[in-house]
């Protein structure tokens, strides 16, 4: 290989001959673009630098730290490699092919990028390839041309970047490992295991978006609220990280404090508006609150801006339960209402988080009636419609947001199954002889309920109580429900005064006052709510002994 020819025709030889000849032509030449006087003196004292092409390539070669190989031909035989290359990977005999002299390129997959270099006659790089010797390298090829001949020869040129390489993956594991503490936060802060109510199946889904440290607030949660109903919530914070991730814990643990409360969907919501202000007036989520009523066949909601529940039937058609819905948590001075959707045995529902629906190249409500058609044709348990739902939206490991789905299921029972659940109402009428007829008609139920005799005289005396205090404070209409499941015996009076009643403790001189006392104490649970249509509801729990 002549190299003195061929230096004139490596990449920017001409372009820097050409700039150091223009360096060395005299002051009087210039023109109106003269430098200013000190420089050219200067010049003019300094001897004139030789230009490239008169410089012997071979020894300029040999001195440069970087790995340098030429190969010529379309077998690649090797011309040259420099000392850099020899230190690294030892002496190569000039003249065989470069599949069998350089395995450390082979290896690396340089060599199609060779026959890319010369077919193309443009220059290739290829970033940060870690070779034999343990050390990372980019290599950049370039033709080399003699007299026109395109297959004269490609010059490899390879630049040590370990130090880079070891940097970006240092930083690469950081991220790695404020993502793993992230995610963990996350999933610290949602349910580990979703409570089981008697009247629904329920599963959900968490999965965090992207491969970045950033994870979204996302969250859901299942609680039960006593007397056969069960609240299910889901909301996203908006933001990603650390941050986002601590406001949703802060706001599903005001949830779980406010459900007890037993309030209606909007008012939680409310609370929950002024709570998100507080912790961070700059952090805004989304979030709807619904409660289940097996006894109604209804799922109550509210909704802070967050996308629509659906719901689909026992015959398999899908409802948008779209209104009404009032801006997301933290934005201040809205009253939020609640709305109502039918859910029924056979029907199934699904909350969800704007990561399963929303994309960048697509329409909200288009993406929102695809995932209806999914639902529609889901049909399995909550986990299995839940993953499907998953599949069909096309989330996958790399998706760029996070994605929580909440799936819950009102079985149709029939069979034995269905003789676990069974609702016995009765209307109190009259006056002070509206007692003895609740105590009777509840031990007529629940002798038809083959109770053990135990429970069946304690639900008589629960009833019992619970009527007199609803006869003595409430006022008409008045109401006794008394329902069981698979699980626990519930009994419920309902009047329309909304005055909730509390356990207090009696005086030994006090004919009154010690009936939610005893309710509290023979019970398992109990509890008291107002009801939508003015009015209170108060009930308590048996749990049924295990068989």
């Amino acid at each position: 290989m002549n190299f003195t020819r061929w230096s004139a025709r490596l990449p920017g030889t001409q372009r820097r001959a050409a700039a150091r000849t223009e360096s060395a032509v005299s002051p009087d030449r210039r023109g109106d673009g003269s430098v200013p006087a000190a420089r050219a003196e200067r010049s003019a004292d300094a001897s004139p630098a030789p230009a490239v092409d008169v410089l012997p390539a071979r020894e300029v070669l040999d001195r440069v730290p970087a790995l340098v190989a030429l190969v010529h031909g379309p077998d690649h035989r090797i011309g040259y490699v420099n000392d850099a290359y020899t230190t690294a990977f030892g002496t190569r005999p000039a003249g065989v092919p470069a599949r069998d002299a350089l395995p450390e390129l082979a290896e690396l997959g340089l060599l199609p990028l060779l026959d890319q270099v010369l077919r193309s006659g443009r220059p290739r790089t290829l970033k940060s390839r870690k070779a034999v010797d343990g050390r990372s390298y980019t290599f950049t090829c370039t033709p080399v041309t003699e007299d026109g001949d395109r297959d004269a020869g490609v010059l490899v040129f390879a630049t040590d970047v370990t130090d880079h390489a070891e940097a970006a993956e240092r930083l690469r594991a950081s991220e790695r490992r404020q993502r793993e503490t992230a995610v963990t936060l996350q999933r610290s802060l949602l349910p580990q295991e979703l409570e089981q109510p008697d009247d629904l199946r329920i599963a959900a889904t968490y999965q965090p978006g992207g491969t970045e440290a950033a994870v979204g607030g996302d969250w859901y949660d299942v609680i039960t609220l006593g007397g056969g109903r069960t609240a299910l919530v889901i909301g996203d914070v908006m933001g990603r990280g650390v941050r986002a991730a601590a406001v949703m814990g802060q706001l599903r643990t005001a949830v779980r404090a406010y459900a007890r409360l037993d309030l209606p969907p909007h008012e939680v919501l409310q609370l929950l508006d002024g709570l998100a202000a507080e912790i961070d007036p700059n952090q805004i989520a989304t979030c709807v609150y619904a409660i289940h009523d097996p006894n109604e066949g209804s799922l109550v909601y509210a909704s802070a801006g967050h996308l629509p529940i659906l719901v689909r039937d026992e015959n398999g058609v899908v409802a948008r339960a779209d209104e009404p819905t009032g801006p997301p948590l933290g934005t201040g001075g809205w009253m939020h209402s609640s709305g109502c959707i039918a859910l029924g045995p056979g029907a199934t529902a699904v909350l969800y988080t704007d990561g399963l629906v929303e994309r960048r190249d697509a329409d909200l409500d288009e993406s929102i009636a695809a995932l209806e058609g999914a639902l529609a044709g889901a049909t399995g348990t909550p986990q299995v419609v839940c993953d499907r739902l998953v599949r069909s939206a096309g989330v996958t490991a790399d998706h760029d947001d996070d994605v929580a789905v909440l799936v819950l299921q009102h079985p149709a029972r029939t069979g034995p199954d269905g003789d676990l659940f069974r609702n016995a109402a009765l209307e109190l009428l009259g006056g002070v002889e509206a007692a003895p007829r609740a105590r009777a008609f509840a031990s007529g139920v629940l002798t038809s309920w083959r109770f053990p005799a135990e429970l069946h005289d304690l639900g008589v005396l629960a009833t019992s109580e619970l009527v007199a205090n609803s006869l003595q404070h409430g006022i008409p209409p008045m109401r006794l429900r008394l329902r069981r499941t698979d699980r626990r015996l519930i009994i419920e009076v309902t009047d329309g005064d909304d005055h909730l009643p509390r356990r207090r403790r009696a005086e030994p001189g006090d004919e009154s006052g010690r009936g939610i006392a005893i309710v509290a104490t023979i019970a398992s649970s109990w509890g008291c709510r107002r009801t939508p249509g003015g009015g209170k509801a108060v009930w308590c729990e048996f749990v049924l002994p295990k068989e």
